[in-house]
């Protein structure tokens, strides 16, 4: 098994320059469990359709005619069973991806996750660890239906022991992967359908971008400012992200100075950045595609509070309200973060 430590990516800056060469963030994936997989033994892929089929939004791809079926497990329909495997096989140095195809089918198995993978380092006393990755699909806009269109990070960072992290475009994709499979926790790994640059997915011009070809680490638990402002923060994740750059373009010709903030990270919360970022603008608005209620947003706004409440002059939120995910294209987009729905928030922030 080759030595992990001596294998190290490099850990580059968190803004670096990514060159020319560009792929999609499902292509950058790829490219970051190949790239350990090549370097370590230990590392293997598994779950429902991640074979032949490729992962049902092409998180596999070409992986199992690369490294064969030994180290691309494809499972039966048994969340519960194979999150199992892959616990077991951490606890005994092996260092497994699993995809659990949607995160709403977290419930099916949320005693392996939470009361295993979770907790058994602390239950050990520290001295068992679980070097696992849980890789799984987000979000909604696609008509899927209330039990494949939920993000539900909040609920995985809710629970203690496990990291929790959320990329928004191809470079940190790669790069949070790449951290996620070396780090010796377990780590939930969270993609947006909307951000994988599928061709039989709405287009989106960003889930196409710079990736360097060798390996490099996206620290996990830093922020990002994807956009430099200087009259109200959006601080927000994933494909919500792409819709506060569009807003935040747009505002510009009405001289609307907009920073948008991607946290990468859930767990841990880059509170500092969030604090940072409002200290400049004064108004805050949270853009989540999560619930609203006991979630993410709250948590956001808390950190800013708890830290000093008189940095703030303006708070608001553009969540999902507290209701299943309709099917309707229509009332989908009603319930969803939209650029519409984000525009109007910001526009209202700096009426006050």
């Amino acid at each position: 098994m080759t030595d992990t430590i001596s294998a190290r990516p490099l850990e580059l800056p968190i803004e670096p320059d990514a060159g020319s060469r560009r792929l999609s963030t499902a292509k950058a994936m790829q490219e970051a469990i190949a790239q350990r997989m090549d370097r370590d033994d230990s590392v293997f892929v598994m779950g429902e359709d991640v074979g032949p089929y490729g992962g049902i939004f092409s998180s596999t791809s070409g992986l199992i005619e690369r490294f064969g079926p030994d180290r691309i497990l494809d499972t039966p329909i048994s969340e519960t069973a194979f999150i199992g495997l892959g616990i077991g096989a951490a606890v005994e140095g092996m260092r497994p991806i699993v995809e659990l195809m949607f995160a709403d089918f977290f419930g099916v198995c949320m005693d392996q996750i939470y009361n295993h993978m979770a907790k058994i380092h602390y239950e050990s006393g520290g001295n068992v660890r679980v070097p696992m990755v849980l890789m799984t699909a987000t979000g909604g806009g696609y008509s899927d239906g209330a039990q494949h269109s939920q993000c539900l990070w909040g609920t995985f960072a809710h629970l203690p022991g496990m990291k929790v992290v959320v990329p928004s475009n191809p470079y940190d994709a790669k790069g949070l992967m790449t951290a996620a499979i070396e780090t010796d926790d377990p780590v939930v790994f969270m993609f947006h359908k909307g951000i994988m640059g599928l061709g039989w997915m709405q287009k989106n011009r960003r889930a196409v971008g710079p990736v360097p070809e060798e390996e490099y680490l996206v620290p996990i638990g830093k922020a990002r400012v994807a956009r430099a402002g200087t009259d109200v923060t959006i601080v927000t994740l994933a494909l919500s992200v792409h819709h506060s750059l569009d807003v935040a373009e747009k505002l510009e010709a009405d001289g609307i100075s907009v920073e948008v903030l991607d946290l990468r990270s859930l767990v841990p919360l880059d509170r500092d950045a969030i604090v940072r970022s409002v200290a400049k603008t004064g108004r805050l608005i949270v853009v989540d595609e999560d619930y609203q209620s006991f979630g993410l947003s709250g948590e956001v706004i808390a950190a800013v509070v708890e830290r000093d409440p008189s940095l703030l002059k303006h708070v608001a939120r553009v969540c999902v309200p507290d209701v299943p995910i309709p099917y309707a294209h229509q009332l989908e987009y009603a319930v969803l973060p939209t650029p519409a729905r984000i525009e109007k928030a910001v526009r209202d922030a700096m009426a006050t």
